[in-house]
């Protein structure tokens, strides 16, 4: 059984390969790149989607298999984003980019 486990998650997953190309993207990243023609930008490549800045920190992350995160506010929503590489039989496949929608202030709980 084949189960896309998040399909209707309510968090956007966009996964690029190692060349950059996108391979997957859920239903809500697919809706938040509805601009973009959304679920048609599966075998594209995800420099396009980024500008030169942007794009040569994915480049650079895909290089060093390293992760970002950091928030941004786009039509007055808060996200919170975070790219980190994934695996496949230890071996890096490319990136996967959660976007997620946080409210104004968030509590910060230390559990030590």
């Amino acid at each position: 059984m084949n189960i896309d486990y998040f399909k209707e998650f309510n968090v956007a997953v966009t996964i690029c390969d190692n060349n950059g190309i996108i391979v997957y993207m859920n239903d809500k990243s697919k809706m938040t790149f509805q601009k973009h023609t959304g679920d048609t930008l599966i075998g594209q490549s995800i420099f396009d989607c980024h500008p030169e800045k942007a794009a040569a920190k994915i480049k650079e992350l895909l290089r060093t298999k390293k992760s970002n995160t950091y928030t941004i506010r786009k039509k007055n929503v808060r996200k919170l984003i975070h790219q980190l590489p994934w695996y496949e039989n230890n071996e890096c496949r490319g990136l996967v980019e959660l976007s997620v929608e946080i409210p104004e202030t968030l509590p910060e709980y230390i559990r030590d």
